[in-house]
């Protein structure tokens, strides 16, 4: 087994220099496909060019809210991986976002024939998207239904909490909004797909009674104004909902065992509800309650390692939203080394995706076996 897979970052500021330090990590003759992160403070056409001129492979990366590296959460600068060896990628552009349809249908079938021709590969898809689309419902949801038993995780591209404008990169120079790329990557070695979420369903559940998913609104629930029937649950009265009660009380959907996460962002004045996901009218959701979120993903972990014992990387796609609560909570260290003991390199997201689902405040990973990284 031919496995070639190298880490680099810069902190430079300096879109040039950052790319120059980050490229004098990674063997450029033997890698095949690089994986990155970025500050969107970087003069985003300076960084592409440079990226460009440097690599001669596919390059697939976006904007974040934080990385996450081999030092654990990183706030600023630019880091990535380079895969090489065994691992072959596949990179499609789905821009613009309204012609998703049909160009998911060029992908899966692309993606079809080649799984035909190399059947006994694994295969993962990481899809990175720009996160004030609000396309990745319908997006995640055609390609997963299309391209068949294909596991993929992805993360809603950021711009540090400015929620102005956020780009993913487009293989050739160019940092571009209104865009999703999504890569399939094949390779012999073992691989497994998983998420966590520190909330479980609590007692109090919800009948989302009139919503508009275009817009991410819940209108009504349980047949009164939505922000009323929210916070009555609660306890509290609509003018005490407040960022940190939403982060601490999201909506849970259940899909058989598995609860899936749909947060809050605001309420609105007519007492509507503003979610960083969609949610459908008629669905019943729970309230979610809230569990140690240390021992949470310590646990996630040790179960992975169940089945790769001691994974090369974990490209992981991390919500802005836990972050947050986490430096709140002093508990960035914590989470950071626990990232820092797992090999996970990724991002803070503005949204994750596992498999055809749309997430919030929830971490999704592929785990990879292997050689130790370098």
């Amino acid at each position: 087994m031919n496995f070639q897979l190298n880490y680099a970052r810069s902190e430079s500021p300096d879109p040039v220099q950052a790319v120059a330090e980050f490229a004098s990590q990674i063997d450029r003759e033997g890698i095949n496909t690089v994986i990155f992160f970025c500050s969107p403070d970087y003069d985003l056409d300076i960084l592409g060019r440079e990226l460009k001129n440097v690599f001669t492979c596919p390059c697939i990366g976006c904007t974040s809210s934080g990385q996450i590296g081999t030092e654990g959460f990183q706030h600023s600068g630019l880091l990535g991986l380079g895969l090489g060896g065994n691992f072959r990628t596949h990179s499609f552009m789905i821009h613009p976002l309204v012609n998703y349809t049909a160009l998911v249908a060029d992908i899966a079938e692309s993606i079809r024939l080649d799984c035909e021709a190399r059947p006994n590969l694994q295969r993962f898809g990481l899809l990175l998207v720009d996160g004030l689309s609000m396309a990745e419902e319908r997006l995640a949801a055609n390609l997963y239904q299309q391209i068949g038993n294909i596991p993929f995780i992805g993360g809603s591209a950021g711009d540090d909490l400015r929620f102005e404008r956020t780009h993913v990169y487009d293989g050739n120079g160019r940092f571009i909004s209104d865009a999703a790329v999504f890569a399939v990557i094949e390779t012999d070695s073992p691989i497994a797909t998983f998420k966590v979420q520190h909330f479980e369903a609590g007692e109090v559940e919800l009948v989302i009674t009139e919503a508009d998913p275009e817009k991410r609104l819940i209108l009504e629930i349980n047949g009164e104004p939505a922000a009323q029937a929210y916070a009555e649950a609660l306890g509290l009265t609509v003018h005490e909902l407040t960022p940190t009660v939403f982060s601490r009380n999201p909506l849970l959907l259940s899909f058989g065992d598995e609860p899936y996460v749909r947060s809050i962002l605001k309420w609105n004045e007519d007492l509507s509800l503003t979610c960083y996901c969609a949610i459908e009218e008629g669905l019943i959701v729970a309230i979610g309650k809230a569990k140690d979120p240390v021992q949470t993903f310590k646990q996630a972990f040790d179960k992975v390692r169940e089945t790769i014992p001691e994974p090369a990387v974990i490209i992981g796609f991390d919500c802005i939203l836990r972050r947050l609560q986490f430096e709140q909570e002093g508990l960035e260290r914590q989470i950071g080394s626990i990232m820092e003991q797992n090999r996970v390199v990724g991002f803070s997201t503005y949204g994750e995706q596992y498999n055809g689902l749309h997430v919030n405040q929830t971490f999704t990973g592929v785990a990879i076996g292997g050689r130790d990284i370098v």
